[in-house]
């Protein structure tokens, strides 16, 4: 009897250890979902975080700002205008950025510099940036200007100051405008009698927003809309793209904002065939000319880069946001010292 034979030809079937072209987009297709449910997340919590430290910037400055006024009884002058002559060609004063240094822990700095002459031509600031001034949301701020001439290089800020809803400054009358801050002013508290935490002292701006400049306005009502501003920008006027670089500088469109229109406003024009359309509007430079220069008129508006807000400092030390949608009623009684308007807003 003979047993069967096995059939020493046969192979055992070989293991699958890989993946089929359809698992591996399977796959492939899960991971891409996951990336793309966490990546939004993780981009918000790098905003919220951007926006904690905005804030507590603001705070710095706004603190800052008031140590100043413990030791001099009044804020920092947003400039200091020479009306003693005039021939001046422009304006180097220091604003309130180059004033308050000395309590942001700058003191090294604030030492060298000389707030007594212009700033243009000081070593000390000379590629001079400071973290405080810039909101780490605004990647436009973190580029270095300059102006050329042998002046200094510069850095942007996006924190500006309140100047008033629209008037800053006549040099003819040394008139300033309705906010805390115009050239050669001495404001203190006891002038704010709409209350400090009715009042803005501090606005997120966009570094490098264009403006027009230097074009005396006959008509000097201020503007209702967007559209009334977009008719001020005359051809004739300076077109710059330069607004809010100049951190040491004391005019309304490098450290400043009015409230002429509501925060994050779109303002339209096209220069050299480019369109822009977040202008801004400075009738004539604070200090150009002395006290032969004309009014200044200026329509600065609050930008930021957070989404749908702007972040604000008020007088009274406080932080916090404001909504593009705001009523232009309400966002101009924020911005004035003795308006006497009745002010309500929830949190």
């Amino acid at each position: 009897m003979s047993l069967p034979q096995k059939n020493t030809c046969s192979r055992p079937a070989p293991l699958r250890t890989g993946f089929t072209l359809i698992e591996l987009l399977v796959v492939m297709a899960i991971i891409s979902i996951l990336l793309a449910l966490l990546l939004p997340a993780v981009q918000n919590a790098r905003e919220a975080a951007r926006r904690t430290q905005c804030r507590n910037r603001i705070k710095q400055m706004v603190l800052a700002t008031h140590l100043y006024h413990e030791n001099h009884n009044y804020f920092p002058p947003g400039a200091c205008v020479d009306l003693s002559v005039s021939t001046t060609g422009n304006n180097g004063s220091w604003g309130v950025h180059g004033r308050i240094l000395p309590y942001l822990e700058m003191e090294n700095a604030a030492e060298l510099i000389d707030l007594s002459t212009a700033w243009d031509f000081q070593e000390a600031i000379d590629g001079l940036r400071i973290a405080t001034y810039i909101c780490p949301s605004d990647l436009n701020a973190y580029r270095e200007r300059d102006p050329g001439g042998g002046k200094m290089k510069l850095w942007a800020t996006t924190y500006a100051f309140n100047y008033g809803t629209w008037f800053v400054f006549d040099p003819s009358t040394e008139e300033g405008g309705d906010g805390l801050f115009y050239p050669n002013a001495t404001i203190s508290t006891d002038n704010i009698d709409d209350g400090t935490s009715n009042t803005l002292m501090i606005a997120e701006v966009k570094a490098w927003t264009p403006y027009m400049r230097n074009y005396a306005i006959s008509n000097t009502d201020i503007p209702n809309n967007a559209g009334d501003v977009e008719a001020l920008l005359n051809p004739s006027a300076e077109f710059k793209n330069t607004g809010h670089t100049e951190w040491p500088d004391g005019r309304v469109h490098h450290t400043g904002f009015t409230t002429t229109l509501p925060p994050n406003s779109f303002v339209h024009y096209t220069h050299n065939s480019v369109q822009y359309e977040e202008m801004d509007f400075n009738s004539w430079q604070e200090g150009r000319n002395g006290n032969a220069g004309h009014p200044t008129y200026a329509c600065i508006t609050s930008r930021s880069w957070h989404s749908g807000v702007v972040m604000c400092g008020m007088a009274d030390g406080s932080v916090r946001p404001f909504g593009e949608g705001i009523t232009l009623d309400l966002w101009r009684a924020l911005s004035t010292r003795n308006g006497n308007e009745i002010v309500s807003f929830g949190d």
